[in-house]
Parts: C-alpha cells; structure tokens; sequence
C-alpha cells in the first residue's frame, strides 16, 4: 500500500522532498523576504509487516539527526495476520511435488487449496533472537538492533502435480484470510527432453520508493521487472538464485522486503536458492569463512525462508534433475575441504549421475573459482585447488558462480589454464563442443543487483567476455545442446551467448 507524508516549513530537496507551495515567512525593514520556506509531500511504499507503524521527520541526517515532527499515533495494518509472499520450490526431480511456503503472523495451521480442490495443511515454525549468532564484544545487528520479529514461516507441500503443466493454487485460512489464485507451472521432470531456467546471484532488494534502508541493491529492480517479462513469455521453468539473497544481513524485516520484491517470480515457478556469504558468515559460528558478512544471521532466516531439499539443518547442500540437465548445488561456506562431510557428498553425488538420462551436470554455488576483478575474498585459491579437481573427474559441463559483482565467461579451464576454446558456429556464436570434452566452462553470474564490480585492467588467457551490467542468465538445455545467454535487465538485451553441443551415444 501507499501512505502519503505531507510537511510544511521546510526546503526543497530535489532528490527527496520538493516544495509545491512557496511563502515568505518573514521580511525584512526593507520588504525584502528573508525567510521562504514551502510545503510538500511524499509518497511511501509500505508492506505489511504485522507492527504497527508510525513516520518521523528529522533533520541533520542519520549521524546526527534532529527531531521535527512525528506522526500522533501508531498506524496498524488493517490485518497484521494475513498469509504472504507465497513462493515455490522443487522437492524431488519428478516434478510431482512443490512446497510453498509463506509468512503469516498467526501460529494456527493454514492451508493451500490447489488443483481440482486438493487440500494440504501447513507445518509452522519461527526463529527468534536467541537463535541469531553475536559475540560478547560487538553485538550483531540480528541479535540486538536490527531484530523484527518473523511472524510464523508457513510451509505445505502440494502432491499429485504432473511436470512441465500448469496448475493454480490459493493459501492462507478462513480465519486469516485467502491469498489471490495464482498460476503456477511445475517444472519439467528429470530425464525429459528439455529446461529453460534462470540463474544469477547477488540480487538483493531496492526500495520501491524514495526510502533509505542500510543496504540497497540498485539493480534488484530492474533485474526483477526484466524477468517478470520473461515469465510472461512462458519461457521460464525455474529459477536459481546462488546466494546473497536478500542481503538483510541481521536487519531481519528486510527479508520482507525482498520476499515482496521477488513475488510476482516465486509465486509462479520454482525459486532455488545457494547460501551466500550474507546469509551465513559469522565469527565463531562454524562458518568456514570467519567473517560478519550475515550479521549475525547465521544461516537461520535463508533456510526458514528457503526450504531446499537438504539431509538437514546447516547443510545446506543438494541436488536435483529437471529436464536433461542435473543439477549439483553445494556451499561455499561450509566445510569444502578434502573428505568434509561437503566434500564426500558432492564426490558421491556426482559421480552417481547417469548421463544417458541426463548428460548435462551443472554445479552452483556462491563463491567462484575464477575471477578478473581483484579483491579480498573475492576467489580463493585453496578452494579451487581442493574442488576444482572433482568437477574435472566428474566431466563437469558448467558451473555458476556469484560473489563478484559481474559477468565473466571463461574457456574449458583447469588449472588456471585453458584445456579447449570454444569455435565459432554459423551464426558467429561462441560454441564448445563437449563430446571430446576437456574441462568445465565457469561462468560468474553475480550481476543481478548489488553495485557493478570493475574488472582489472590486465586479464588472464582463461577469461573469454567481461560484462559489468545489471541482468540475468537464461539457459536453453536439451539433450544435444545447452544455450546459454546473459541478458542486460533494463534492455533486455543479449550481451553475451554461447552454446555446449554434446553428441549423444
């Protein structure tokens, strides 16, 4: 909903806050106005967040500000209760099955309502603050100041599906209220002819009006509305968002934020997600990287957000088939090395994948292996040297990675060196023919929202195309071929394309 915010006696700012009416409030001797000041107004984007509201007006900025005027009383929501931000993802690679799962500030059993009237009843679960992580000397934003509370996290699975059709469903209680119907498509079913799905990391959120908030991701927007339309086309089966989800970093309501942001797209198709260094890095957390990028989250709000197909709680690691392509999703964030838990999972887990039902394996995950921008954090060289050679043995096609802020496309590469390039088909398009394959292709997707990372100036042999714009990866995979394409969100735009060919046995 939109609130209207109306001030008198102030000065006009032009990003913000512009006069409309001008008056002279004091002249001096000589009739000359000293004193102008103006009133205006401004409009506020405001989701439900189940508390009650209220709007300050301050001078002297955030560092030192100085109270004008607050609004006389709280404003509530008409219904604190009400069921949102349904969003879908995939359990099992038959595509019979999809969980939903939505926010309601009532801890009573809802339900959704779908297909030619099956009903499922929803499991509830919270998180408070006492499961956020904070050490004695600083405390976290998760734990201290940045704490909203949750509501309740519903989730319900919807059996019976058939793959790639669509279908409708409805959640919510005749107590609470209904969500609208929405249509919904599941995708197709693993070892099927084909899937086109989405990919990219490091979207966030950007507020929908002239608000601050602690960390904005400029392009979230126009990345969200550039696969909004992509939707619309049908040409959409999943999404895949590898990690720095919603980048709330322990100011918890900002999750709400970006839940309502990506709606319109994980209401409709199945939204999979990677745990990124935001959602889980904090010192003393058993995190393999020690630093505060999650604010003290630790993991909890992604994975009750989130539900993924895991073994279990704080392992956040799984796999999964949709059409011909299998898909090995793991994090960078936990234990990697050399016969961890992580480790022995992604050894079994690839080595067990049956090509001739699914010859295409794609790996995902947050941090990359290879990247031109230089930088603290942004690769590390242990992890490639312990995982790189897992996804050589296993004759890895393609891998994902976010974290650095950019698109980069490499040739076959192992070893920081190029194996295979790939030639140029009849349309001039980039193509790598894996039916003599030498080494995976990595790609660095962390484009979709968070400020443009430059490139260094001197590049390595590996690195084939360096985009820094805002946009999305859109994959094509059958069972003789993978398209892959990076499309500029707020153009639309194709700025990079390439294909994998694989003749089939």
């Amino acid at each position: 909903m939109k609130r209207n915010v109306q001030a008198k006696y102030v000065r006009s700012d032009g990003e913000y806050l512009s006069c409309r009416k001008r008056e002279c409030k004091k002249y001096n001797k000589k009739g000359i106005c000293e004193v102008t000041t103006c009133s205006g107004s401004i409009d506020f984007h405001v989701i439900n967040i189940r508390s009650d509201i209220e709007f300050v007006m301050f001078t002297g900025g955030f560092l030192t500000p100085c109270l004008l005027k607050r609004t006389n009383h709280s404003i509530p929501f008409s219904n604190p209760n009400a069921p949102l931000y349904g969003h879908l993802s995939t359990i099992y690679s038959s595509a019979t099955s999809m969980r939903l799962t939505w926010i309601s500030g009532d801890n009573k059993t809802q339900q959704v309502k779908y297909g030619n009237g099956k009903v499922q009843t929803s499991q509830v679960q919270t998180f408070s603050q006492n499961d956020m992580c904070s050490t004695n000397l600083i405390p976290s934003p998760a734990k201290d100041f940045g704490w909203h509370d949750p509501g309740y996290i519903h989730t319900a699975v919807m059996t019976g599906l058939q793959p790639s059709s669509t279908f409708y469903y409805q959640y919510g209680s005749d107590e609470v209220g209904w969500s609208d119907k929405i249509e919904f498509r599941t995708p197709p079913a693993g070892g099927s002819d084909e899937v086109k799905f989405l990919v990219f990391g490091d979207m966030g959120k950007a507020p929908l009006d002239a608000s601050a908030e602690h960390y904005i991701q400029p392009g979230s927007l126009s990345v969200v509305q550039g696969m909004v339309e992509e939707l619309k086309n049908k040409s959409v089966d999943s999404i895949f968002h590898i990690g720095d989800i919603s980048y709330a970093t322990g100011f918890l309501v900002e999750w709400e934020f970006f839940l309502h942001l990506i709606t319109p797209l994980a209401s409709k198709v199945s939204y999979m997600t990677a745990i990124g260094n935001h959602e889980r890095d904090y010192p003393g957390s058993r995190s393999f990287y020690p630093g505060p990028d999650s604010g003290g989250e630790c993991g909890v709000p992604y994975e009750t957000y989130f539900p993924m197909p895991t073994a279990a709680k704080d392992k956040p690691w799984y796999s999964m088939e949709q059409g011909s392509v299998h898909f090995t999703v793991f994090s960078t964030e936990h234990d990697w090395t050399a016969n961890s838990e992580q480790y022995n999972w992604m050894k079994k887990d690839m080595a067990s994948v049956d090509r001739s039902k699914t010859p295409w394996l794609i790996v995902m995950g947050h941090r990359p292996m290879y990247t031109s921008c230089i930088g603290l954090g942004n690769s590390d060289d242990k992890f490639r040297k312990q995982v790189e050679p897992l996804l050589l043995d296993n004759k890895v096609d393609l891998v994902f990675f976010g974290h650095v802020h950019n698109y980069e496309r490499t040739c076959s590469v192992y070893n920081s060196k190029c194996l295979a390039m790939p030639s140029k088909d009849e349309n001039g398009t980039d193509t790598y023919d894996n039916s003599n394959y030498e080494a995976p292709v990595h790609a660095v997707v962390g484009m979709a929202g968070f400020s443009l990372d430059n490139f260094s100036l001197i590049t390595a042999g590996w690195s084939l195309t360096r985009i820094s714009e805002f946009g999305f990866v859109r994959v094509h995979a059958t069972k003789d071929e993978l398209m892959v394409e990076f499309v500029k969100s707020n153009t639309t735009q194709v700025q990079d394309r390439f294909r994998m060919i694989k003749k089939q046995l």
